[in-house]
Parts: structure tokens; C-alpha cells; sequence
């Protein structure tokens, strides 16, 4: 069988640059959106990211309609209030003297002008924008349109087998529920990548790491992006 390397995750909201590390080995990506929206917690990603400022690193946040606990991310619905708005002024006001400010904030316009309804669309637009800016586009499909079947590892085996996956590209924090029997009884190999943090250039002070990728792109610019993403190591 040809190798086939995928990655799973929920479709964030601007995510950090570890979120796109593991695209660069993979055939595809799983956009996990059948799962239910976590909100208020440290795992609360999938509306908001951070920046950073004189203050400090800040959440930037996708504003979302009210919803029951127990909803998947693909039924949450954007807020009807200026959150897009606010998002481009906090972006503009802490990034315009930023190398890459007028090449790469343009494109950040362009996106939050599109009309989406549903969170899940406006986070696989981002991902998609981000992922060309960074070169590390990857194919990708929503894990709803897979018939998902399981919990924990058993999903994950079940999506898996789905696409025909021999490799699985697993992140460093799923190393606390990972359960090798299902991969195992699946033939499927589990890949842990060691994902280093390159440093750059940051405004305002000591560098902070695990920010959007948007700060490395708007500080430096696409091209000096991926030289300093891809030459990290």
C-alpha cells in the first residue's frame, strides 16, 4: 500500500504555526468538525488565537452566537456584531509598522469580507489563506462528511481507515489519551513530530512564542516567513 501521511484536527481559528508543522509531511488533513465546540477553557482555540502587544500577548477573537454545551464546531454560527471590525483595528493598530504589514494585512481584509455565516467556514478560510502564505498547502476534508463513528482513538481510527491512511501525524499534546491499541489492531503507524518554535523578530519586547501565525507573517512578510519557519531547526 502507498504511504499515506495524515493529520486530524478541530479547524481552528487562526492558528499557531505548530498547526501547520505537521502539514508539511502530510498527504492530508482531517478538519475535525463534528466534534463538540469548547469554549471558556485553556482548550477554548477554536474561536480565537493571540497576537501580541505592548501588553502583552491578547486574544483575538472570532465572536460566536450563543449555543447549547454539548454543540459540534459545524453548527456554530458567527455573531451578527462588529467583531470583524474590532479584529482589523486591534491588527492594524499593534502591526502597521510591521515589515509585513502591506503585503500580508491586504489578504487578512479580503478574508474577513467574505460573508460567512457558520465558524466553521470563516477557521478553514483562514487555515487555507495561512497555509498558502505559509507554502505548506495540504488537501484537506471535514471529518461530518466522513460518517464518524467512535470516541477518542477509536474516531481517530475510524476516519483513519476512511481515507486509506498508513501514517497518522499525531501532535505532541495528544500524547495524554493516546491509546496505541486501535493504531495497532489498524496497521496504522503514529507519527510524534517534534515541533521547535523558530524565533523571530517580534515588536514590543521579549519574544513570545505560540502566537498566531499571523504575528510571524505580519511581522516579516511571506517570503522571509517561510525562510524563518522552514529553517528553524
Amino acid at each position: 500500500m502507498k504511504k499515506k501521511s495524515v493529520v486530524i484536527h478541530q479547524p481552528d481559528f487562526m492558528p499557531h504555526l505548530g498547526f501547520f508543522d505537521r502539514f508539511l509531511d502530510a498527504d492530508l488533513y482531517i478538519s475535525l468538525d463534528h466534534v463538540q465546540f469548547v469554549r471558556n477553557t485553556s482548550r477554548s482555540w477554536t474561536n480565537r488565537d493571540k497576537i501580541k502587544t505592548p501588553q502583552g500577548a491578547r486574544w483575538l477573537t472570532a465572536a460566536v452566537k450563543k449555543s447549547s454545551s454539548f454543540s459540534p464546531i459545524n453548527s456554530i454560527e458567527l455573531a451578527d456584531t462588529n467583531w470583524r471590525d474590532e479584529n482589523l483595528s486591534l491588527l492594524t493598530e499593534h502591526y502597521k509598522r510591521s515589515s509585513g504589514f502591506k503585503e500580508v494585512m491586504p489578504e487578512i481584509e479580503r478574508l474577513y469580507a467574505q460573508p460567512f455565516r457558520l465558524l466553521k467556514d470563516f477557521n478553514i478560510a483562514s487555515i487555507e489563506l495561512l497555509m498558502d502564505m505559509l507554502d505548506a498547502r495540504v488537501p484537506w476534508i471535514w471529518s461530518s462528511s466522513l460518517n464518524p463513528q467512535g470516541q477518542k482513538n477509536d474516531l481517530l481510527v475510524d476516519l483513519l481507515q476512511k481515507v486509506s491512511a498508513t501514517h497518522y501525524i499525531s501532535g505532541q499534546g495528544a500524547l495524554d489519551y493516546f491509546c496505541a491499541e486501535p493504531f495497532v489492531n489498524a496497521q496504522i503507524q503514529v507519527v510524534w513530530p517534534k515541533y521547535e518554535h523558530p524565533l523571530y523578530k517580534q515588536e514590543f519586547g521579549d519574544f513570545i512564542p505560540n502566537l498566531s501565525a499571523l504575528d510571524l507573517l505580519l511581522n516579516h512578510g511571506i517570503k522571509s516567513s517561510r525562510e524563518i519557519w522552514r529553517t528553524k531547526k
